[in-house]
């Protein structure tokens, strides 16, 4: 009976460890020197050593652009994904997009519960919402100049340029006239308590300068709301500088923030 149960265990191993080693979809190509498997508006970049409990980054719009951080993390052994969601900013639509990124990634590939998220620009919308909705899921968050407020942009409705052809069709992919998105009460810095319960680290860098997604609106509102309501929102501010360039040169201090909030990524977010 013995001989027979230790069989079962040992098949049971065995099965467990083929589900963990299945195969990633898609092309595959030479991403940086990374393998990368492209499957649609999907993408996952592979680090040639995978870091303990498979950590991964997940990142928003406008793929392959300033890449410092996602090349950063790979060499320290985390997966670097991509679900586009063009021109959706963020709507539930998009949000059901990533729920179906996630579920492959989490159950087929068993990458761990909680992803570092990192959007820049108009990427900021569809982090937050979809961080909202799934806080559990969320280890930190990577903002670059991002956008927290869509009546800011691509709205235009404040002190920034704006961008009529963009806020068209944000309108039309929320299903709002121009009354019912200015009277929306869910962009990301209206629904910042939820992440603040769940004790998520924030990470932003800005150009002070910024006159597309101007910080006033955005950044700043948010970093002093999530710090009143006791969460940690740390901005890197870059003087003199307008939306572009994003990221850093040298992504140290971000790379060093997110190792110093999510090195218990499987435990709790924030923990040290």
């Amino acid at each position: 009976m013995t001989k027979i149960m230790l069989l079962v265990l040992v098949c049971f191993t065995r099965f467990l460890a083929a589900e963990e080693e299945k195969p990633f979809v898609g092309e595959i190509s030479n991403w940086h020197g990374y393998i990368m498997y492209t499957d649609g508006g999907r993408k996952v970049v592979v680090p040639k050593t995978v870091a303990d409990g498979k950590p991964w980054v997940w990142r928003a719009r406008f793929w392959g652009h300033e890449p410092q951080f996602d090349l950063a993390m790979l060499e320290r052994g985390y997966h670097v994904v991509f679900c586009d969601v063009k021109g959706l900013f963020g709507s539930p639509q998009a949000v059901k997009r990533w729920d179906d990124f996630y579920h492959y990634l989490r159950v087929e590939q068993r990458f761990t519960d909680r992803a570092i998220l990192e959007g820049m620009s108009r990427g900021g919308l569809i982090i937050y919402n979809w961080a909202v909705a799934n806080p559990e899921k969320v280890a930190a968050i990577y903002g670059d100049a991002p956008v927290m407020d869509f009546k800011s942009w691509p709205g235009g409705r404040g002190i920034g340029q704006g961008a009529v052809g963009a806020w068209k069709t944000a309108l039309k992919a929320y299903g709002f006239n121009e009354e019912q998105a200015l009277n929306y009460q869910f962009n990301p810095i209206d629904t910042l308590k939820t992440l603040a319960a769940a004790n998520i680290p924030i990470i932003h860098v800005v150009g002070d300068a910024d006159k597309i997604v101007p910080i006033a609106e955005n950044t700043t509102i948010a970093q002093q709301r999530y710090i009143n309501m006791g969460g940690t929102f740390e901005v890197i501010h870059k003087s003199d500088v307008d939306h572009h360039p994003h990221s850093l040169k040298d992504p140290k201090p971000i790379v060093d923030f997110m190792l110093r909030y999510t090195t218990t990524i499987n435990d709790e977010p924030g923990a040290k």
